[in-house]
């Protein structure tokens, strides 16, 4: 059991009602909340929950239907998220309860201060290396415009300026990060055929590949809700199109792919987490054909090229700057 829910569970008659736990984690939690329904925006927990709870979870970036005598948050890592999911919850929420939970090292204390524009906050519990906060919906807000919300701007690119929508709580929210800055500099000669993006984020890779190869089909993967809808804006804000599919790894993605583009992610909540980048590296083979292409970007201290020549074969680095390294294999 995550020691998040064990703190929820030390003050289970708080929660006997119509519940909603937002961004819970995929454990026993449903089980024993046999009343509480569950949002989820991460695909591997969603298929988790909805395996052992099926009908009480759903899945996406705004919160489900229903009406809801409570809510949880389980405190996500970025802030700019946290408050959309706050003000989402409590806008379906006046004059009732409001809960936020976390761990002391993801920053529950700072984020318990977002609960002061809904009323007076208090802490419930601590324990687990947790905390558990409460706050009643005195002052409930409008339902947030995620469209509003979201991060716009373009990157000049050498082929003509890119439009990029991103959403809160996206990787490298707002910003090119390093490592894709670099990537984007060598997605030349790639094979023809069906493209991935893995790990999508706000769409910049995928947008980059589909204008660069146009009769390419491109499919663009990503695990979080977010990340799914951001590079669907950020394709449409580009006038392309391509197919954005929510899943857990690249076991959800598709075979037969002539290559596999990825800077590959690297958390989990506020944890490290290199198990998909790995995961990704041992069984690319079983998703492209013979002669299709990996090429992603790293960190350059990660031992990745041994992995990648274990499972697919040859690797080549084509590139390395500000602690990146662009990596390159084929199989046979």
């Amino acid at each position: 059991m995550d020691p998040r829910s064990e703190v929820l569970l030390r003050q289970a008659e708080l929660f006997g009602g119509r519940v909603l736990l937002a961004g819970l984690p995929a454990d026993d939690l449903l089980g024993q909340l046999t009343g509480a329904t569950a949002w989820s925006w991460h695909a591997g927990e969603q298929q988790q929950l909805d395996k052992r709870f099926g009908g009480r979870c759903s899945f996406g970036v705004a919160p489900p239907q229903g009406v809801f005598d409570t809510a949880v948050l389980f405190l996500p890592k970025s802030r700019e998220l946290t408050d959309y999911l706050l003000q989402a919850l409590a806008a379906r929420l006046p004059g009732r309860p409001l809960y936020l939970v976390g761990e002391k090292r993801g920053g529950i204390e700072r984020a318990a201060k977002q609960l002061a524009s809904f009323g007076r906050a208090r802490k419930l519990d601590s324990a687990r290396h947790c905390q558990l906060w409460q706050v009643e919906v005195e002052q409930a807000p409008a339902a947030p415009d995620l469209d509003a919300l979201a991060s716009r701007f373009t990157l000049q690119l050498a082929d003509g300026p890119l439009e990029v929508v991103s959403l809160p709580g996206v990787f490298s929210h707002g910003r090119l990060d390093l490592g894709s800055a670099l990537l984007l500099e060598h997605l030349d000669d790639l094979p023809g055929g069906r493209l991935l993006d893995f790990g999508c984020g706000a769409g910049i890779l995928g947008a980059t590949l589909k204008r660069r190869y146009p009769q390419s089909e491109l499919v663009l993967l990503d695990v979080d809700a977010f990340a799914v809808e951001s590079s669907r804006r950020t394709l449409a804000a580009n006038g392309l199109e391509a197919e954005v599919i929510a899943g857990d790894g690249i076991d959800a993605a598709p075979r037969q792919l002539a290559a596999i583009v990825s800077n590959p992610p690297f958390h989990q909540g506020v944890h490290t987490s290199y198990r998909a980048s790995e995961t990704l590296i041992e069984r690319a083979a079983e998703h492209l054909v013979s002669d299709g292409e990996l090429r992603l970007v790293a960190n350059a201290f990660l031992r990745y090229p041994p992995l990648i020549e274990q499972h697919l074969g040859p690797c080549h680095t084509l590139a390395e700057r500000d602690g990146f390294r662009i990596y390159r294999a084929v199989r046979p």
